[in-house]
């Protein structure tokens, strides 16, 4: 299943499900436990139905020898669950319609907590029986087990992390800022995550929510499997969060992704159930912003806060109660948990508010010492509406406990975004790359940029040799079509073809006679392919603007002939695939333009690496902003290259206006027609 196909269905089971949440009086915060435990119980089955040829030949093999085992011993073994009948997905699905399917979804989840008791009391085994006490209600349970059994039955866990986690982003745009608090859109924690490169070991999340930051990690892990000595995954996490009802949420997300881990309900200031200082190789968080209400004295004789200053109010400030003053602002209680949690090799990244980089009084004199111990890795500014339910602007921090120099790396990735819909944005997966190839550099790892490039070289042309066959069949459909309705001059698409057979020559020779060891030979090898992919995608927008244009023609000719769609359809598709196809060339350009040696320098607008003197010199500022500077874009045209493009524009809105004005005499025409005016 690819990416595309995923997508529908996810819309489609989210759909499914929130009609019938349409139909009930149940809130999201009510309805998304039971919707998730049975996307829980799809995933188990599915996963045993994996293994359970396996299961049975061993069981059957061992049977009457000294060596027998019980049943659920082997499974265990094997996959991690034991699914007698009565637990299995299609035995709930095809209960007769007098059973109690919600009595039934509960026996199954409690057979499951059982064999596994790592989830025991975690499953939302009494959810379903509440949805059926309005007899109105009845059919939701089997409705909902048939909404959830268009899972394919070979989902990998990967897949069913992310349509987990869809249903979660959903129910939070759905529950406001309530059922936010437990997620982060998953492009910032993956931005995180492969900046901090956790490679195994302890992954500590403090306010843990749903355990997004764990799937990620693991992610991150599985993705570089190839690069690690033994190639097997040795992670385990260690979460807190304060709300019972999202430990368990955390808990089902673990499990449905296969890792090792222990999450527990505590208030972080408050409590400390893993003993925390200095315990972890890698820690990761979004905690609540600009928490007031603190207990003063309850925190700051703890070493997690105290050891590089806790926040307290400004002098002058009127006094409280002994015992009952607060923290002004919680946010430096949290950066100095994530300082005080790490290995002395330890890394961590949080997402913090804006206001936290040049947070005054206390907090400023935490964040000089912070600096002054050399802990500060990075700050990276991201672009605003990333989160669905909070609107403030947000900074990422890093850390880095092994650091050898006294520098600090900015970034500044506001005009790095994908419009997702009106209010949202997010990161693609290749601006995630772009980003993080600034740290990696800044580490000194040229050979991942080099990686990073080649994977662009690949996917591109792999999209331009598709978009070749389907150009070449599509232009001769297209150009039949032009001469029926006695178009003339239609353009042939040879030139344009054997351009990209010419450049795929080119990337045929790159591909044989470039070697990763020689970074410099490698670097100048992209740099003369991507030289010529800007004329080629040239002259294939030229083509296809010609072509269009003739469409055009043809569509004010002809109206809404059936040939015409087919016509616009297929020019359509042609217009996506060269989109597609040039996108990862884009991406190689955007990479080249900025760190052209493949190497890490500081690029105005993008990145800056600056000293603790001159962090001193800005007032110990850790705000990407005052470090990276503006770019002041210049075109490059001349004056009367300008003059030309503003009346060639000027000239298509004039054409637009005009049939816009003969849209609009249609439309009158129209409705005077219905009215029986005319």
């Amino acid at each position: 299943m690819n990416a595309e196909e995923l997508k529908k269905l996810e819309a489609t089971l989210w759909q499914a499900a929130d009609n019938l949440r349409a139909n009930s009086d149940l809130k999201s915060s009510e309805y998304s436990t039971p919707v998730l435990g049975l996307i829980f119980l799809r995933f188990a089955d599915n996963k045993y139905s994996q293994y359970e040829d396996e299961i049975n030949n061993e069981y059957n093999q061992l049977k009457g020898t000294r060596r027998e085992k019980p049943i659920h011993e082997i499974a265990i073994e094997k996959c991690g669950f034991y699914l007698p009948k009565k637990a299995r997905y299609e035995y709930l699905l095809n209960l007769a319609e007098e059973e109690d399917v919600a009595k039934a979804i509960k026996d199954a989840m409690a057979v499951i907590e059982k064999y596994k008791p790592e989830l025991r009391d975690i499953l939302p085994k009494d959810e379903y029986s509440r949805l059926v006490r309005n007899p109105e209600y009845r059919e939701m349970p089997a409705q909902l087990l048939k909404t959830f059994y268009d899972i394919p039955k070979d989902a990998s866990g990967d897949m069913f992390g992310q349509i987990y986690e869809y249903f979660l982003g959903n129910f939070a745009i759905a529950e406001g800022q309530g059922g936010g608090e437990f997620f982060t859109p998953r492009s910032v924690v993956r931005l995180m995550v492969e900046i901090i490169e956790p490679h195994n070991g302890t992954v500590f999340d403090p306010a843990c929510g749903s355990g997004g930051m764990f799937v990620q990690s693991a992610k991150f892990i599985e993705s570089h499997r190839a690069m690690q000595e033994n190639g097997e995954i040795d992670l385990f996490i260690y979460g807190q969060e304060k709300t019972m009802e999202t430990v368990k949420l955390a808990k089902m997300n673990i499990a449905v992704n296969g890792l090792r881990g222990d999450i527990r309900q505590s208030n972080t200031y408050y409590e400390d159930p893993f003993d925390s200082f200095e315990k972890f190789d890698y820690v990761l968080a979004n905690p609540p912003f600009n928490v007031d209400d603190v207990n003063l004295s309850r925190v700051e004789n703890d070493r997690r806060f105290n050891t590089y200053g806790v926040p307290r109010n400004k002098s002058g400030a009127k006094k409280k109660d002994k015992g009952t003053e607060s923290v002004p602002n919680g946010n430096y209680l949290w950066i100095n948990l994530f300082a005080t949690s790490l290995k002395p090799t330890g890394r961590a990244a949080l997402v913090m508010a804006n206001s936290a980089s040049d947070a005054r009084h206390s907090e400023a004199d935490i964040r000089k010492n912070l600096i002054d111990n050399n802990l500060i890795y990075a700050m990276l500014t991201l672009p605003s509406n990333m989160f669905y339910t909070v609107t403030l602007p947000a900074t990422l921090w890093f850390f880095d406990r092994a650091k050898t120099n006294d520098r600090v790396l900015f970034i500044d990735a506001r005009n790095i975004f994908t419009q997702i819909d009106r209010a949202h944005r997010e990161f693609s997966e290749e601006q995630i790359q772009d980003i993080a190839i600034i740290s990696r550099l800044h580490r000194g790892d040229r050979e991942s940029f080099i990686r990073l490039v080649d994977s662009y070289f690949e996917k591109g042309f792999e999209c331009l040799f598709e978009h070749r066959e389907n150009l070449a069949d599509a232009s001769k459909s297209i150009a039949k079509l032009l001469k029926e309705y006695k178009e003339k001059d239609i353009p042939d698409c040879c030139l344009v073809l054997g351009k990209i057979d010419e450049l795929g020559k080119a990337f045929r020779t790159y591909q044989a006679e470039g070697s990763i060891s020689n970074i410099e030979e490698m670097n100048h090898w992209q740099k003369e392919l991507s030289n010529q992919c800007a004329p080629l995608f040239a002259e294939l927008h030229a083509f296809l603007k010609t072509i269009d244009t003739r469409v055009r023609h043809v569509v004010k000719e002809n109206g809404k002939d059936k040939n015409i769609k087919e016509l616009k359809s297929k020019l359509d598709e042609l217009y996506k695939e060269a989109t597609e196809a040039e996108c990862f060339f884009k991406h190689v350009i955007w990479l080249q333009d900025r760190f052209p040696e493949a190497k890490y320098e500081d690029v105005t607008g993008l990145c800056k690496v600056a000293s603790q003197k001159v962090i001193e010199e800005h007032d110990y500022s850790l705000n990407p902003g005052r470090y990276v500077g503006v770019v002041i874009e210049e075109d490059g045209k001349t004056e009367e290259e300008f003059i030309t493009e503003i009346l060639g524009l000027n000239e298509e809105l004039s054409r637009l206006n005009a049939e816009a004005r003969e849209l609009e005499k249609a439309i009158y025409h129209n409705i005077n027609q219905i009215a029986g005016e005319e």
